[in-house]
């Protein structure tokens, strides 16, 4: 079996991949103190809780936090007798390119994004991650990864407007019955769900307009269903877009060992 690893920002998740299916996903948080022993006590007792047998033959792992990797290495080496793929490495292979401007180094998680989304859907794809950050990523019609957008992404936005205005509580982001609020908690809800789903409108249009092709509009990551009931934002929502730009990326790599 094949072990994903995402490592994010703020969280962690573990897929397992049997060559047909994910028969395991776990999530946990992320932190650069957790040693190998730790992170397979965590991931074996839950594989035992499952009643999966631990068989692993192959790791890959995405992550934008470059501290945490050492020690996943070391997992992979001590417990799994095998030599992870990190994708943004040298040695990691990916099915095309980016075309960015000279070293640009691309995030990891936007280049299996872009694996992902072109397997699935072909070329052409803006790709809206909602995660620490919101990204948006431009698919070309090869699959390369051609650039795309950076904004904050809705949690943070939140939590900075909560830091920094004494008076405002810390909200949940909830769709709102109604845009207009009565109270605070309400006001704080309706701006940034409506917010945001302006936020992806604007950007996705415009990103449409510069490219002059027509393109479709991938969510991802674990907001984007919230954000599919504010209005037509999505062609389609892949929740397991970037475990699955995983396999893809390792899939090439073993055919082009």
């Amino acid at each position: 079996m094949l072990l994903c690893i995402d490592c994010g920002n703020t969280n962690t998740v573990f897929a397992v991949w049997d060559g047909a299916e994910f028969v395991a996903t776990f999530r946990t948080s992320t932190e650069h103190q957790r040693t190998a022993d730790q992170y397979y006590v965590w991931f074996s007792q839950l594989m035992e809780h499952r009643g999966i047998r631990i068989d692993i033959h192959g790791v890959i792992i995405s992550s934008t936090v470059p501290r945490v990797v050492f020690n996943l290495r070391v997992l992979c080496d001590r417990y799994f007798a095998t030599r992870p793929l990190v994708v943004g490495k040298p040695d990691c292979l990916l099915p095309t390119a980016p075309r960015v401007d000279p070293g640009t180094q691309v995030g990891p998680d936007r280049l299996v994004n872009s694996a992902g989304a072109y397997d699935r859907h072909g070329g052409d794809i803006i790709v809206v991650d909602f995660g620490t950050a919101t990204t948006f990523d431009v698919v070309a019609h090869d699959g390369a990864y051609v650039g795309g957008v950076i904004a904050p992404g809705v949690n943070l936005s939140l939590e900075a407007l909560h830091m920094a205005a004494a008076a405002l509580p810390h909200v949940d982001v909830t769709k709102p019955q109604k845009v207009i609020g009565t109270n605070t908690v309400a006001c704080m809800q309706s701006g940034v769900f409506w917010g945001y789903v302006g936020v992806v409108q604007s950007i996705t249009e415009r990103i449409r307009a510069e490219y002059e092709k027509p393109m479709r509009v991938v969510g991802t990551g674990g907001l984007a269903p919230l954000f599919a009931q504010g209005d037509v934002l999505f062609d389609d929502i892949e929740e397991d877009l970037t475990m699955h730009g995983l396999t893809v990326i390792h899939r090439y790599n073993m055919e082009h060992a």
